[in-house]
């Protein structure tokens, strides 16, 4: 699935990167699909795993995936063109702290109702 030519001048973690996002704009890989674990894609292709790390965090940042802590990577659900640089950014920082509260142990109603008070009437909670 995945291609790397170490010939190429192209640095692998963008090789990586483009395989990810050529894959994704494809419908190859589909949201919420689980990547390969850095270190078994880098045994896979015979390459650092630092490598691999370094291009899903990059992915991550430009939010073609998301991680869940001890589950993996997941393509991320691509929002329409029109979505811009700020708002990425605010949906991945959404998606940290809505795993964080997993973590935490709060629930999804709990989350929600905060979301809807929010929404709502534009209150803030601590």
């Amino acid at each position: 699935m995945f291609q790397i030519n170490t010939a190429s001048g192209v640095p692998i973690y963008e090789q990586l990167i483009h395989n990810v996002t050529r894959l994704t704009d494809s419908g190859v890989l589909k949201p919420h699909d689980r990547l390969p674990s850095v270190r078994s894609l880098a045994v896979e292709l015979g390459i650092n795993p630092n490598t691999v790390a370094k291009a899903y965090r990059e992915l991550e940042t430009r939010g073609f995936i998301y991680s869940v802590y001890g589950k993996g990577s997941f393509v991320a659900e691509r929002a329409g063109e029109n979505v811009t640089v700020q708002q990425m950014a605010v949906l991945q920082s959404f998606r940290s702290a809505v795993q964080q509260a997993y973590k935490e142990r709060l629930s999804a109603a709990q989350l929600k109702q905060i979301i809807d008070s929010i929404y709502e009437g534009g209150r803030q909670h601590d």
